[in-house]
């Protein structure tokens, strides 16, 4: 939603959204039936009060344009405006709320709307800032491919030959020694999950996570009738697993290179004790390495390099290095399982990009991968000191934190429960965007995963006051 009322033309705020409202609805865009955003939602959207979008809902409503029940959300009517404009529109909102995909939270689609506005400080976006990307690079390697007409049409259902080989020899570094057959291209990590999640598991199966988790603000698994339930350090134990999940089908999601969202990094000792309990009742494991080159040590082996029994599906992906435009990740897995998530994904978009998987190849072989990956760390690592003095100087007395070992994120625990949906609107208000804790665990109410990868250092330093002020504020009012 990208409309705004305003403010320079003489009509009001009010009226100008009856007029957009009400343009919406006759060009068909908001059939009958369709519900509206909530009120905090759509105001911070348009831009305007909760007053204003009120007045301009009681105009509506009366007009029967629009209406609600107590204590419900506000509809299109399906009376005499649509007879009016004499249409016949099919009633949406039942297709939506029926269909199989989950809608996100509502704080994830503000995220994902204020994201794209440029006046908008991003201090938890899960990317690389724009000026961190080889875009000048990758632009001149484009005169060294040879692109012909097999480059420029579909993709073959597993991914180019040639980068699936480029793949196999990148990842020896990761312990994991595999072969094209036994990897396939997809368009980006996302994808990945969601073709395991139609392609391998059954409704009602079981993804084991950690307490806090990725997975909990997108929908891979949920939408597709799959349970998520997080374990805590103290229950990943097999008795304890063979008991939640019973005779259900099941996996395990994780993160044990620089977890999103807490930046934990595991030993080689708790991944490797992490396989044999998984091996020895069979769960199979989903590791997502989409992080592991940021890591400012040396990594641990992946727990791939240990899978003598083909039970890790192993994740990488590009788009958390060099760009996320590209879309390009694979799945390394044993041959039915790749077999499987190919044929699934030719149906779903026949092939990822053939350009963007020439230019990954051309970058993995001739080096110039590696040698951005250890100019980019480099830079993390100063911007991550830069958000760790900011914490310092702003939240000593009121959170705390661990450095970070690599990545993007401090992951920042506020010693009172103040992260809430509150906060996040009053910042949104102030053009500060974060990620609070409970988009990765309900109920959350001390965490923010922060992140020092994409905003600039003056944005930086501008966007922590901010919070910090408007933490302060809201605790100060319950202190009161």
């Amino acid at each position: 939603m990208h409309w705004q009322p305003n403010r320079s033309l003489p009509t009001s705020l009010a009226k100008q959204i009856v007029a957009w409202i009400t343009e919406q609805i006759t060009i068909g865009q908001w059939a009958q039936g369709t519900k509206l955003p909530p009120q905090r939602q759509l105001a911070l959207s348009l831009g305007v009060n909760r007053s204003t979008l009120q007045e301009a809902f009681d105009e509506l409503k009366a007009d029967g344009i629009l209406s609600s029940k107590v204590g419900s959300a506000t509809f299109v009517s399906n009376d005499s405006w649509n007879m009016l404009v004499k249409q016949k529109q099919p009633n949406w909102q039942r297709y939506i709320e029926a269909s199989i995909h989950k809608s996100n939270y509502q704080t994830i689609q503000l995220i994902n709307e204020f994201e794209q506005d440029e006046s908008i400080i991003r201090l938890g976006t899960g990317e690389l800032a724009p000026s961190l990307l080889p875009t000048t690079d990758i632009q001149a390697s484009l005169q060294q491919l040879q692109l012909d007409g097999k480059t420029m049409g579909y993709s073959s259902p597993q991914g180019n030959l040639k980068l699936r080989q480029a793949i196999c020899d990148y990842v020896k570094k990761r312990g994991i020694h595999t072969t094209p057959e036994n990897i396939c291209i997809v368009s980006g990590g996302l994808q990945a999950l969601q073709l395991i999640a139609v392609g391998l598991l059954e409704t009602g199966s079981i993804v084991f996570q950690e307490s806090f988790s990725y997975l909990n603000s997108v929908q891979p698994f949920q939408s597709f009738g799959m349970h998520l339930h997080s374990l805590t350090e103290n229950q990943l134990q097999a008795k304890e697993i063979e008991w939640i999940r019973k005779k259900r089908q099941a996996i395990h999601y994780t993160i044990p290179t620089l977890h999103n969202p807490t930046g934990r990094v595991w030993s080689s000792e708790e991944k490797e004790a992490f396989y044999s309990m998984c091996e020895s009742i069979q769960l199979p494991i989903i590791e997502d390495d989409v992080y592991f080159e940021l890591v400012f040590d040396e990594p641990t082996p992946a727990i791939k390099s240990f899978d003598q029994s083909g039970q890790v599906l192993y994740l990488g992906s590009v788009s958390k290095t060099l760009s996320p435009g590209l879309r390009i990740g694979w799945v390394i897995a044993s041959t039915p399982v790749i077999k499987r998530l190919a044929d699934i994904k030719m149906q779903m978009d026949y092939g990822s990009s053939t350009i963007s998987q020439e230019i990954v190849e051309h970058w993995l072989r001739t080096g110039l991968y590696e040698q951005h990956i250890q100019q980019l760390k480099a830079e993390l690592q100063r911007r991550a000191q830069v958000m760790e003095s900011l914490l310092t100087k702003h939240f000593h007395a009121i959170a705390s934190w661990e450095s970070p070992k690599g990545g993007f994120y401090i992951w920042c625990k506020c010693k009172e429960p103040i992260v809430t949906t509150e906060l996040f609107r009053q910042l949104l208000k102030k053009k500060v965007l974060i990620h609070p804790g409970y988009i990765y665990a309900p109920y959350d109410t001390h965490h923010i995963r922060l992140s020092f990868a994409y905003s600039s250092d003056d944005e930086l330093r501008r966007g922590m006051a901010i919070l910090y002020h408007e933490i302060m504020q809201l605790l100060n009012r319950r202190h009161d």
